[in-house]
């Protein structure tokens, strides 16, 4: 440009530098993040799933939390201790408060105890969490007790999945040992309960669009960097890449497998992954003698249900190649799996590894339980929960169907799928968990302990599995304090139930986030996205 008229020279400085405030954002300490999967409800004791607690976790908070290792440490509990066999003590923190000025004491956490069991139409309850505190004793305003009918080594881990509501906003009152639950699911939808000590106070919530908060300035903990978050659900997976590719959003979750090498190649984003304790694998009806969606090849409904022979669930185990299905589908964000927990977690046992894949042996097996020629079933998926969850259930169809079992695919979005799931209505069903407590005791009990409500057991036992040998293991397991007893007889439970295919395990997979340039994030095992992890450099 040196030889144009200094005026011009001076005008084009002047426009590029317009041009540069116009694209600067316009509040630097706003950050929109886009979600991979729905979210069914801002009512933290709602629905026992991930992203629900995932957002819960901004707004609520736990008495015990967990950090990126999974790793438990303080949170509105500054401690905690058994005071005997039977009675754990937690010494509250002093000086916090609800996001409408209240005092948190320990009035709050014994309400927020009786209310889990009495949220209506949950369809996974954050009862197998509380069902073992027979008493609850508050010694002062910030400690309090809780007795068990035996031995509860699991009582710090469980106490980091219940988030602790306001007594007064949720309008709960007890009289007499008798509390009633007060605000409904859609009074914390509404925000009219939406009342926490998290680091941000609710906003909006806007079903299956998006999560508005903003800064709890009053937090008695660190400040989080950001004046407001924008949660944005985005389940479809390349609108996510490109919004936040075209600076829509400022990260994301979930990157696709099929962008990874993409993204981390990008000068402009980063890419952060870890392994996940979550679990993806299938959930059979092994309880009905007849099963809703189990047919002979011409759709004729079966008088036997399969599904409740051992041979058959081998049959499926061995006809599922996890080595494919990770390398191919997953793209190699996933690990083969043959038991409940990642290899280094709690519980996890050298004694199961993944199913070796074996056409031959699943034929020789559906014949010897009577199915030479095959039968035909349907597997329902969701299609916005979990990484390729559609393409994962296509191709197990695909597997399933090479050694004589006809398997249509029924994909569902995820508000429908759990719904109908929690009814009973499917027969094979693909699922993921993920071990809130860091430890194989969490599924062993939401997914194949025999379901009883009274005891919190199999809250999530969609296939209503029960074996006598391994409730009695896992009953032994929860009443042994010593870690290292205790993680034996965890892994014998876990020995009997996948040697029983209670469930089909099929792989872990990895942990996936992706920020903008200048945007970093730690990953952690649990999946959550948590707002006020994201630094700004």
């Amino acid at each position: 440009m040196k030889n144009l008229p200094a005026g011009v020279v001076a005008l084009f400085a002047a426009l590029c530098t317009l041009c540069t405030l116009c694209v600067t954002p316009v509040t630097a300490a706003d950050i929109s993040i886009g979600l991979g999967a729905d979210v069914t409800s801002i009512d933290p004791h709602y629905h026992n799933l991930t992203p629900n607690s995932n957002i819960a976790e901004h707004i609520f908070e736990t008495l015990v939390t967990k950090d990126a290792r999974s790793r438990l440490k303080p949170a509105l509990a500054e401690s905690w201790r058994a005071v005997d066999d039977l009675t754990w003590e937690f010494k509250l923190r002093r000086g916090v408060k609800f996001h409408d000025g209240g005092d948190f004491t320990a009035q709050d956490v014994v309400f927020t105890i009786d209310r889990v069991p009495t949220v209506p139409n949950s369809p996974s309850s954050f009862s197998t969490y509380t069902k073992q505190i027979t008493e609850k004793i508050i010694v002062d305003p910030y400690t309090i007790r809780f007795r068990t009918a035996a031995p509860y080594p699991l009582m710090p881990n469980d106490m980091s999945t219940i988030f602790i509501l306001s007594s007064r906003a949720a309008k709960g009152t007890t009289t007499a040992g008798t509390t009633t639950a007060g605000a409904t699911t859609e009074d914390f939808n509404s925000g009219k309960a939406a009342i926490g000590t998290g680091p941000f106070r609710f906003v909006r919530f806007a079903k299956g669009d998006r999560i508005e908060l903003t800064r709890n300035d009053n937090y008695w903990g660190p400040k989080a960097a950001w004046d407001k978050v924008t949660f944005r659900i985005i389940t479809a997976d390349p609108t996510r890449v490109a919004a936040l590719l075209a600076g829509d959003v400022r990260a994301i979750e979930n990157v696709p497998t099929a962008d990874i090498t993409r993204v981390a190649k990008s000068n402009d984003l980063t890419l952060y992954r870890t392994v996940s304790h979550r679990l993806m694998y299938l959930h059979l009806d092994t309880n009905r003698d007849r099963s809703p969606f189990v047919t002979d090849k011409a759709g004729k409904p079966l008088e036997k249900n399969p599904l409740k022979d051992l041979r058959v669930r081998r049959a499926i185990s061995k006809a599922i190649n996890r080595q494919a299905l990770v390398e191919r589908v997953m793209e190699g964000a996933a690990v083969t799996s043959g038991q409940l927990m990642p290899e280094g977690l709690f519980g996890y046992t050298s004694a199961l590894k993944p199913e070796p894949y074996d056409v031959e042996g699943a034929r020789k097996l559906l014949a010897e339980a009577g199915y030479p020629d095959g039968f035909a079933l349907t597997l329902h998926a969701p299609n916005d929960r979990y990484v390729n969850d559609e393409q994962i259930a296509q191709a197990i169809a695909q597997l399933l169907a090479r050694v004589g079992i006809a398997t249509k695919v029924e994909a569902l979005p995820s508000s429908v799928y759990f719904t109908r799931a929690s009814k009973l209505e499917y027969s094979f069903m693909l699922v993921g968990w993920a071990a809130d407590t860091a430890e194989a005791s969490s599924p062993l009990k939401a997914l194949l302990a025999t379901y009883n409500t009274e005891k919190g057991m199999g809250t999530a036992n969609r296939g209503r599995y029960s074996n006598a040998k391994m409730d009695e293991a896992l009953t032994q397991a929860l009443a042994i304090v010593d870690d290292t007893r205790r993680e034996r007889m965890l892994q014998q439970a876990t020995e009997i139930a996948i040697g029983d295919l209670g469930i089909i395990p099929l792989y872990h997979q990895h942990n996936l986030w992706a920020t903008r340039k200048g945007i970093t994030y730690t990953p952690r095992t649990d999946e959550r996205t948590l707002a006020h992890e994201f630094k700004q450099q």
